[in-house]
């Protein structure tokens, strides 16, 4: 795998699957590694690193949620071998998503499941103005969603530090729409949810369903927004049973 945009949370030579992880709106692969180190030997466990933050903090991220899905067929498509499956939470989501479509027209062999948590599906737009906001705005919304802790967005330096490509990820997601309205990937889906998420209601996440030529099942965990971070021996219980299954 590309160690620029691919990292390795867990290794494990041993394990008969690979689940390739897309982090939320500024987040980064990091997100992942107490998930991932929940799998034991029989899931390894991946993730993505966008541009624009951590040891990529250089790099522009990227403002466009094609473009971004474009670069990153590129870079996974010649790697996706054997059995996998993808987990992409909130705009994880919809990027993991988007990067099936795009493997879908190479032929690429697809995962074996795409694991969406915590997002709406792709037909069912709302307006949304986070990415237009002032920093105070955004930092707003982070807590609301409760994705940090509370002190440290307190911390000016962190705020300065991590806005740019927070904005950027607002904006991607916020004027990404799905074309054709009713595209579809040939994988099954699962939709994962918290049961008190202020931004996904039952009916946004069982609108997925009409995402795929495959099967769609629908769990819901206690929690809001990041339900993960409470629930993350559920999670990775689930989708180990489900790719055992």
């Amino acid at each position: 795998m590309d160690g620029t945009w691919i990292r390795t949370v867990r290794r494990r030579t041993q394990a008969s699957a690979r689940l390739v992880c897309f982090p939320h709106a500024g987040g980064s692969a990091s997100y992942f590694h107490a998930l991932g180190g929940l799998f034991g030997d029989a899931v390894e466990a991946l993730a993505v690193q966008y541009p624009g933050r951590q040891d990529r903090r250089s790099e522009p991220a990227f403002t466009d949620l094609g473009r971004l899905a474009d670069r990153l067929a590129d870079v996974l498509a010649p790697e996706l071998t054997g059995r996998y499956a993808f987990f992409g939470h909130s705009y994880g989501a919809i990027l993991a998503f988007e990067v099936i479509r795009r493997l879908e027209r190479r032929g690429t062999p697809l995962p074996e499941l795409l694991f969406v948590s915590g997002r709406r599906a792709p037909s069912v737009a709302r307006e949304e103005d986070v990415h237009r906001r002032d920093d105070a705005g955004v930092i707003a919304e982070m807590r609301q969603l409760g994705g940090t802790e509370t002190s440290l967005l307190d911390d000016p330096e962190l705020i300065e530090m991590i806005m740019p490509a927070l904005r950027a990820d607002y904006t991607a997601v916020e004027t990404y729409r799905c074309e054709p309205a009713d595209a579809v990937v040939g994988c099954p889906i699962d939709v994962l949810i918290g049961d008190s998420d202020p931004r996904v209601s039952v009916d946004d996440a069982k609108a997925w369903t009409g995402h795929t030529t495959a099967s769609c099942e629908l769990r819901i965990f206690p929690g809001g927004h990041f339900y993960l971070a409470d629930q993350a021996a559920a999670v990775t219980g689930h989708i180990a049973a489900r790719l055992r299954r």
